[in-house]
């Protein structure tokens, strides 16, 4: 790449992986966020899938701002996904956060070089193993079915009652269902962990999704219940590839037949959650004049 063509375009890093034949062959199928061409970075035992983005979009304060735009954002996420899904079949990749960008190939073969003893053992780990989600519900189609059931049995008692009176009680009522509701998918949830816990090798508990993200379904999931409900957990599995179908069948199964929970399951996915984040690089921002 001449002068002028470095000072026009970054480099955008998706994973780290082993410069093998087969990941040579992966990367040149692939196309990244800016549609550009996937290639290697290689030094020594180690390898990056990067490509070249334009410098004027990728700069830190462009970057920045287009984070904020959910459209780009969005597109961002596809592209760099796709590039990590198309390496995760060679059997050992480390995927890096999203907009990790540098400023040239060498600081890559830099950050590769420092980070060797932390990246070599990780992909040592991660070889053979897929990452898979659960995320627990409360069921809210469960929880109105329960309370219309609860209500009609109640109808009679409150017919007695004074219209403020008779509200209060509709109100005690719906609490004690709610509360209900959260303790059933907590319960599931720890059986979950634990049936999990017999296949996985590693666990991850991220933070429980709320609002728009939490109605977002996809996935197998368990319960029957339409997407909503509050999610009390959001966990990362590592599971042996040629264990899946076992890790899959005992979630699904210790979650059947708990009213007011719902949960989903999704994978195989690349191991997101178990690689390391990466560096942070002020060397990412232009250089000085």
């Amino acid at each position: 790449m001449t002068e002028s063509a470095r000072r026009q375009h970054m480099v955008y890093a998706y994973a780290v992986l082993r410069p093998t034949p087969e990941a040579a062959r992966a990367v040149a199928t692939l196309r990244g966020v800016a549609d550009e061409q996937v290639g290697l970075v290689e030094t020594g035992d180690l390898a990056a899938a990067v490509g070249p983005v334009p410098a004027e979009e990728f700069e830190e304060g462009a970057l920045r701002a287009g984070l904020e735009e959910l459209p780009r954002l969005e597109a961002l996420a596809r592209g760099h996904h796709g590039v990590v899904a198309g390496l995760a079949p060679l059997g050992a990749v480390l995927p890096l956060r999203l907009a990790t960008v540098y400023r040239d190939e060498d600081r890559v073969r830099r950050v590769l070089q420092e980070r060797r003893d932390q990246f070599l053992p990780l992909l040592e780990r991660l070889a053979g193993h897929v990452e898979w989600g659960v995320k627990v519900y409360t069921d809210p189609t469960d929880s109105l079915a329960g309370d219309a059931a609860v209500r009609a049995e109640a109808t009679g008692g409150e017919a007695a009652l004074s219209p403020g009176r008779a509200y209060l009680a509709a109100r005690r009522r719906r609490r004690r269902g709610v509360e209900e509701a959260w303790q059933t998918a907590a319960r599931t949830a720890a059986r979950i962990a634990e049936e999990a816990g017999g296949v996985a090798v590693g666990r991850v508990a991220h933070r429980p999704q709320r609002g728009e993200l939490a109605q977002v379904a996809g996935g197998e999931t368990a319960g029957g219940g339409k997407p909503g409900g509050e999610n009390i957990a959001n966990d990362a599995y590592l599971v042996p590839a040629d264990r899946a179908e076992e890790f899959r069948s005992r979630v699904l199964a210790a979650a059947e037949g708990q009213p007011g929970v719902r949960v989903e399951v999704t994978g195989p996915w690349a191991p997101y959650s178990f690689a390391l984040p990466p560096e942070p690089d002020p060397a990412a921002r232009p250089e000085p004049v």
